[in-house]
């Protein structure tokens, strides 16, 4: 495994690569770094798939607010390193905020609709900031296929759109989420938790499962407000818990709908706050 820090760099290799190995196929997995086995769960679906593996860790400015947690957002290099490897990761690309950016960023990729609700109504300006650092990723890696875990199904959603709109040539292949055992999705953030906030968190989960088992029961008569009580109702049985959103939406569309179809694909989507910590998780369902 080979890391990197400069853009100029990265390229030279890849370069050198594909001349000596012509119709060679790169898999990219764009993270933020302190990985954990979501993370890995891309790159082993990536080591499976593609002949090269690139792995970006970088944390992105441009996504965070003014009040966010950028400076203190979690960083471990060697330890991402150890993970990276054993997960087949060819080459590592790591650069500094000056390296992606070394003067005022004038170019914005802004993708519009499936941003906006969401993680995009409480973080304004977030997903302008994922979109523009990934099509720069893109530009610098020029990927065949690019991983994303669906546990932010929303940036998902976002990438594809931003994908074909702009007729890029790589393939998004979204991932499953990973979870612990007792159903938490695996988040960086998760580490601000502590141990009380940590129990309660498990309260998300408990809200999807809920969802989903009223479908079950009622099938195409459960209607979005009904799913949406079901939820918000689940989540209330944490004292801790400050629901920043819980929506029932389509997918990949995000748009609000009243009643359930025969093969309508809908999210479950939740962002809520446990002290300081923000989590967001979801269940996409295919309603039959």
């Amino acid at each position: 495994m080979e890391t990197v820090n400069q853009i100029h760099q990265l390229r030279q290799l890849l370069k050198d690569k594909k001349a000596e190995n012509p119709g060679l196929t790169v898999g990219f997995v764009p993270t933020m770094g302190f990985l954990h086995r979501g993370h890995a769960s891309l790159m082993e679906a990536a080591r499976r798939e593609c002949d090269l593996v690139v792995l970006s860790i970088f944390v992105n400015p441009l996504q965070f607010g003014p009040n966010e947690d950028f400076e203190r957002y979690p960083r471990d290099e060697q330890r991402d390193l150890e993970i990276a490897g054993k997960a087949g990761v060819d080459l590592v690309f790591f650069p500094q905020v000056e390296e992606m950016y070394p003067s005022p960023t004038k170019t914005i990729v802004s993708v519009s609709g499936v941003s906006e609700g969401l993680c995009g109504a409480s973080r304004p300006g977030h997903f302008d900031g994922v979109s523009t650092v990934v099509t720069k990723l893109f530009n610098i890696v020029q990927p065949d296929r690019a991983y994303f875990g669906l546990k932010d199904a929303q940036q998902v959603a976002v990438i594809e759109q931003m994908v074909h709109d702009l007729n890029m040539p790589v393939t998004i292949v979204p991932c499953p989420i990973v979870r612990e055992a007792d159903g938490l999705a695996l988040s960086s953030r998760n580490v601000y938790l502590n141990e009380e906030e940590r129990r309660q968190a498990l309260v998300l989960s408990a809200a999807l499962n809920a969802a989903e088992r009223f479908i079950e029961e009622r099938g195409r008569e459960a209607t979005a407000a009904e799913l949406t009580r079901v939820i918000r109702q689940e989540i209330g049985k944490s004292a801790l818990a400050d629901i920043d959103y819980a929506e029932v939406l389509t997918y990949p569309a995000l748009e609000p709908f009243a009643t359930l179809e025969a093969g309508q694909r809908i999210i479950t989507a939740l962002a809520v706050r446990f002290g300081r910590t923000r989590l967001i998780d979801n269940r996409i369902l295919n309603i039959r």
